[in-house]
């Protein structure tokens, strides 16, 4: 174990494995893969933005693995990207035995998870997350998939890896803007039960490991109370139901933790106007995420079509439409009588 490094253990369904955050663990991988006696032949899945950076590391890093590349951005997170990574697994003479690790942001983790989960019924995977947002997020939960032109993460499954290697040294290569993107993921883990970590001061890069791995440890202990997304493991989506809808109708031209930031926004005054909260909480809300660098406004788009695309949010149940709310910073509530035209006044006072 390396100086100023946590390993999470994660029990999951029919798996166990451990989460480990700290600088050097990439250095390591050999050992960590003979630790879970994965001897398969070693296949990198990264993007064209990645690779030509750490494209030779990580073949060095595991001798005989391969690397192979897709395009990078949200556009790509597609059933036909999968389908080029199915023929490249084949080309590689990957066998049941082999290992797929992801190396990249949330993109790459949910699809490559994906690609894993249906190759040869379910091969090994390994997450490697390279960007702050899915570190603390997109490379917890099982949750791998793609999407639709109707909306995000409509088609997948829940595939368990065999380890989570959060090496925090490939965060030098993170621009600031993914930085502030994956800090707005963290905030919503301190909104929802870990208060400490609304405090603006703590989100320098020299303390990475300690808000990382406190954000990760409430994930998980919320993914292993509720593993199939049956009950409490909705509050996770706190600003997801207002930040997905914003990426699509943008058509994705709004990063994911940016559309996050804005919709934890907007459902800190939704839970004003519904009754919910202290006056003063919006404004607690709003000028965390604006002291961080993120977005608090939206311009371009119509309120309807922003709560029309809503409909296509998969925490819907029975019809109706369920918001992560709050009471109060740590007590999140899950409503489903909020009336349209609550949030429709919401989305208004959001545009600019």
């Amino acid at each position: 174990m390396t100086p100023h490094s946590q390993i999470i253990p994660v029990q999951a369904p029919n798996a166990e494995y451990s989460i480990y955050v700290g600088s050097g663990w990439l250095d390591v991988l050999p050992d960590l893969l003979a630790q879970r006696l994965l001897n398969g032949k070693v296949a990198f899945v990264t993007n064209s933005t990645l690779a030509p950076i750490y494209g030779d590391k990580l073949r060095q890093s595991v001798p005989g693995s391969v690397v192979i590349s897709v395009p990078d951005g949200e556009q790509h997170k597609t059933l036909d990207t999968v389908r080029t990574l199915y023929d490249s697994f084949l080309a590689a003479g990957l066998d049941r035995k082999a290992i797929i690790i992801a190396f990249g942001g949330g993109v790459i983790g949910d699809m490559v998870g994906f690609a894993a989960a249906t190759y040869l019924r379910g091969v090994a995977f390994i997450q490697i997350p390279t960007s702050l947002l899915s570190m603390v997020d997109a490379s917890v939960g099982g949750k791998v998939g793609v999407d639709l032109p109707q909306g995000k993460n409509l088609i997948g499954a829940f595939k368990q890896p065999e380890m989570v290697i959060i090496d925090t040294d490939v965060l030098t290569t993170l621009p600031d803007t993914e930085w502030r993107c994956g800090i707005a993921e963290v905030v919503k883990a301190g909104l929802l039960r870990d208060t400490s970590l609304l405090d603006a001061k703590i989100y320098t890069r020299e303390n990475a490991v300690e808000f990382i791995s406190k954000a990760v440890k409430f994930k998980v202990d919320i993914v292993q109370e509720d593993p199939y997304e049956n009950g409490v493991r909705a509050i996770l989506n706190l600003g997801h139901t207002f930040g997905h809808a914003v990426e699509a109708v943008s058509q994705f031209q709004w990063r994911h933790g940016e559309a996050v930031a804005l919709g934890l926004v907007a459902a800190a005054r939704l839970s004003q106007v519904h009754g919910l909260c202290e006056p003063n909480l919006p404004y607690r809300v709003e000028s965390l995420v604006k002291s961080l660098g993120l977005p608090t406004r939206y311009k371009g788009y119509a309120s309807a079509d922003i709560r029309a695309a809503m409909n296509t949010d998969k925490k819907r149940s029975a019809g109706r439409m369920r918001y992560i709310l709050l009471r109060a910073p740590g007590d999140p509530v899950i409503v489903s009588d909020v009336p349209d035209a609550k949030v429709i006044s919401v989305l208004d006072s959001l545009r600019e």
